[in-house]
């Protein structure tokens, strides 16, 4: 039997670990010949093996997504190798995990010898807890540079191939910080700038027949949260609540299976432009994790409960079927 993503050329970049490496196990599993992107061989070659052992197809390419140069280097290799051809474009990199202070170590030096923050840089593991005025300016770029702007060169270089196609996907990874303030400005900026992007890009990919959209995991047991719930001290206050969080999260390559999802959907464009909840994409096809868990509805009343220790206590008495339509969601961020 042929499989869905068979004969597609795809790109999945920051694919070292976590989403992006979820991403990419899912769409090689599909068929499809995958490129993935980081800053380190070495991880990106324990990717690489990983998909190959379950008999998928995988290129390792270093690039940093914060250099103009590599990223162009890149798309020139992938024009070159696969005679023009690009299908799908998932831009995952992110390098604001290292730059926040990651909560519920018992000490700072604990945090710093962690390999959670890859730079074993103390100062800025405190910036998690200031206001913006009071930390770096350069903490705007360790956000966006990558997850940003990276995401806006890789774009432009995808459409150039992809429209005179008249055939892609591109999706960019977002989260609900694009709805709400969570950690900081920047991330709650780019967040919702990475929405942006895709809306607008949308608009004008459309008559090419590309889609673009934005995706936004729910809580994802990743291995940097794994590691972080792994050091918590128990007298953290935000250890329960980080706990409880993720007993329930999504695993890395649940986003994974919602992109095939989408690549292989004949009404892919009604979606394009729109930002998709990996709830919602896996209810309207039909997906399980990988775990053989059904995904939880991040849009379910009780589950939004949850986040508002005043109501937190009703929850127990809401059905988990009852939703919010996201349009109310939208009002929290009070533009108007």
């Amino acid at each position: 039997m042929a499989l869905p993503l068979s004969g597609k050329v795809c790109i999945v970049t920051g694919a070292s670990r976590g989403i992006g490496k979820g991403i990419a196990l899912q769409l090689s599993e599909a068929g499809a010949t995958v490129y993935i992107t980081g800053r380190k061989k070495d991880t990106l070659d324990q990717t690489a093996q990983e998909v190959q052992s379950r008999g998928g197809k995988c290129i390792p390419v270093v690039c940093d997504s914060t250099e103009d140069e590599d990223i162009k280097l890149l798309f020139d290799r992938v024009q070159r190798e696969q005679k023009g051809r690009l299908d799908i474009l998932v831009n995952n990199a992110f390098a604001g995990v290292q730059a926040m202070r990651v909560p519920g170590f018992k000490s700072l030096k604990e945090a710093a010898e962690s390999k959670i923050n890859e730079n074993n840089n103390q100062a800025n593991m405190t910036n998690h807890t200031k206001p913006f005025w009071e930390t770096p300016p350069t903490y705007w770029d360790d956000f966006n540079n990558a997850g940003l702007r990276g995401h806006y060169i890789c774009s432009v270089y995808a459409a150039r191939m992809m429209v005179p196609a008249q055939h892609g996907l591109i999706v960019v990874i977002s989260s609900i910080g694009g709805l709400m303030y969570i950690f900081n400005v920047p991330n709650g900026v780019g967040k919702e700038a990475c929405d942006r992007l895709a809306a607008d890009c949308a608009t004008e990919l459309r008559k090419h027949r590309v889609a673009y959209v934005s995706l936004w995991p729910g809580a994802v047991l990743t291995e940097t949260m794994e590691e972080c719930i792994s050091k918590m001290d128990p007298s953290d206050p935000q250890s329960e609540k980080f706990r409880k969080t993720f007993s329930q999260a999504e695993t890395a390559e649940l986003s994974g299976k919602c992109i095939v999802s989408l690549a292989t959907d004949r009404h892919l464009m009604k979606l394009s432009g729109k930002v998709l909840l990996t709830c919602e994409v896996a209810k309207r096809y039909g997906l399980q994790d990988i775990n053989g868990r059904t995904v939880a509805q991040f849009t379910s009343l009780r589950n939004l409960l949850s986040f508002f220790p005043p109501l937190a206590w009703l929850s127990r008495f809401i059905p988990g079927f009852i939703r919010v339509p996201k349009w109310i969601l939208t009002l929290s961020a009070n533009k108007f």
